[in-house]
């Protein structure tokens, strides 16, 4: 058994790290709090804009004619990870990066083999997962964590709007932590470019009349709902992000906690043996002096 004074800086040292983590747990929650209200807020607008293109979309007799909308042989794909720049957040980059690495070996195998398979990261921590899989970074925006603005986000999601256009990629698909509450996060795979309709009939848009056409319409609003889409899915990684490192600090504190339980015990144990021991020491000392 160690001694009391190791035991004594043990404790310490775990009480220490408990305030720590318990520190990071508010900040955590604060932040939380504002980021959750951020994509609760922008949701309801989503919905009702991809509401709307499916309804505008399901008037049109053909498939919209639009670059967006353009479906190629994929020969070059460009893979956009959301993840943090900071970890003390469990498992939330891990996972949403390994899914991303293994959709890539198991749809796009002879693109990863040819290296025309690359990554847009967003958080310094998914770049760090993908460049130690051996993927080349096309371009990566870990700054946008820190301006969490739209301005910032579209300027990003114009860029590869751009890209598509100018068939630098063939198809561009979105990975990051959808929030659903503090302690659960869903792995997203959304692919973002070529856009996809689903046309359905209770998303006819009955019998309005279209001003200056359904096609025109649809073929404007492609870019608003991108760079919304685009913006979207870095609140939705944040606000997870939050949720994670909160959950991930309130466990660490618990177990702080337990640990410095389990050591004063040790500790009063050795305490324990050692005033025995001294008392069993003088016993013997006065017995030895009475004979």
């Amino acid at each position: 058994m160690a001694n009391l004074k190791e035991i004594r800086t043990r404790i310490a040292s775990v009480k220490n790290t408990r305030q720590v983590t318990s520190a990071m747990k508010m900040v955590s929650a604060a932040k939380l709090r504002k980021a959750q209200d951020a994509i609760l807020q922008l949701r309801p607008y989503t919905d009702q804009l991809h509401k709307l293109a499916g309804q505008i979309a399901g008037a049109i007799e053909s498939d919209v004619q639009s670059p967006l909308t353009e479906v190629r042989t994929p020969e070059r794909v460009l893979l956009v990870l959301y993840t943090s720049n900071k970890g003390l957040c469990g498992a939330f980059n891990y996972q949403i990066a390994k899914k991303a690495i293994t959709y890539a070996h198991e749809k796009f195998p002879h693109l990863v083999q040819t290296g025309k398979l690359e990554f847009l990261t967003i958080g310094k921590k998914g770049s760090e997962l993908v460049r130690r899989e051996g993927f080349k970074i096309w371009r990566n925006y870990d700054e946008l964590l820190d301006e969490k603005t739209f301005l910032a986000s579209s300027t990003v999601a114009k860029s590869l709007i751009e890209a598509f256009e100018q068939k630098k990629f063939d198809q561009i698909n979105l990975f990051y932590n959808g929030f659903k509450n503090a302690a659960v996060q869903r792995m997203a795979n959304d692919q973002f470019l070529p856009v996809a309709f689903e046309k359905k009939e209770e998303e006819s848009a009955g019998d309005y009349i279209f001003e200056p056409g359904a096609e025109e319409i649809i073929t404007d609003l492609l870019p608003n709902i991108l760079q919304i889409s685009f913006h979207g899915a870095l609140l939705d990684s944040l606000a997870s992000e939050h949720g994670a490192r909160m959950t991930a600090m309130h466990k660490a504190t618990d177990n702080a906690t337990d640990l410095v339980k389990e050591l004063t015990l040790n500790y009063n144990k050795a305490r324990q043996a050692a005033i025995t021991n001294e008392i069993t020491e003088i016993v013997s000392g006065a017995n030895a002096l009475g004979k």
